[in-house]
């Protein structure tokens, strides 16, 4: 029996030589767009940082807390920043409770924030980047 991709052309060579730069293509193209997400994360961090100290200014200067801004305009965390601020909590302790977490990223209450979070330590403790150990998460080492 003969191969079928043996005599194809597939832009001047063979199906594996195709394939591979194809894939070369994507992981390019994909790199490319990880750097742009990158620089608008950073961009996006600037000016949440601004607001807050806007947010600080105000509260200084009328003595009173400024008024919070509504659920809806808050924005969205990017899927899987709350695992590396989760997994950076975790290292810079000695271990920690679900509920000392919680409190640390001031998520105690916020049921969508601690329901993320469990799933985060799920996640992480799956992929041995952190462990259980008497009750206290730690990073694995």
């Amino acid at each position: 029996m003969s191969d079928v991709n043996e005599g194809s052309s597939f832009g001047g060579g063979n199906f594996p030589e195709f394939i591979a730069r194809e894939r070369e293509r994507l992981r390019a193209e994909r790199e490319q767009i990880f750097s742009q997400q990158k620089e608008l994360q950073r961009k996006l961090d600037a000016v949440n940082r601004e607001f807050a100290a806007i947010e600080v200014y105000e509260t200084a200067k009328t003595g009173k807390a400024a008024r919070p801004v509504p659920a809806s305009r808050q924005p969205r965390v990017r899927r899987g920043s709350r695992r590396e601020a989760l997994l950076e909590i975790i290292r810079q302790s000695d271990g920690l409770s679900r509920g000392e977490i919680l409190e640390r990223m001031g998520l105690k209450g916020d049921k969508s924030g601690e329901m993320s979070v469990s799933n985060a330590l799920t996640t992480l403790t799956k992929s041995n980047q952190v462990h259980r150990e008497g009750g206290k998460y730690r990073a694995t080492k």
